[in-house]
């Protein structure tokens, strides 16, 4: 091989690669790697001081309590699956479950 092919050969990954970085740098940007994300749902938090937050997280079949810090997230209730509410809505405006909450919180570090 001449000077002359192995250049060619080597400009030749280096476009190739570059065509790759560019790829997946616009299927980043456009969200097609996303998939569901309607599967995990924050419904309510709350901050409990330096770094410390209790947050219910709803799944497919079930609303978990989970206590959140910043070196570790630990399960504190496991709670039915709510009632369907309206797409976009995280908490209603009432204060509905804020009874319920705080009543499920207690019981949850009554048993630790």
């Amino acid at each position: 091989m001449s000077e002359a092919d192995v250049l060619r050969v080597i400009v030749s990954l280096i476009f190739i690669l570059m065509v790759i970085m560019a790829g997946a740098w616009l299927v980043r940007r456009s969200g097609f790697n996303r998939g569901n994300t309607q599967a995990l749902r924050v419904v309510a938090s709350q901050n409990l001081g330096n770094r410390a937050w209790v947050t219910i997280v709803e799944v497919e079949d079930a609303r978990l309590v989970l206590g959140i810090t910043a070196q570790h997230i630990s399960l504190l209730h496991t709670l039915p699956p709510g009632p369907p509410s309206a797409e976009g809505a995280r908490n209603p405006p009432d204060g509905a479950d804020t009874p319920r909450f705080t009543a499920a919180l207690a019981r949850a570090l009554k048993r630790r």
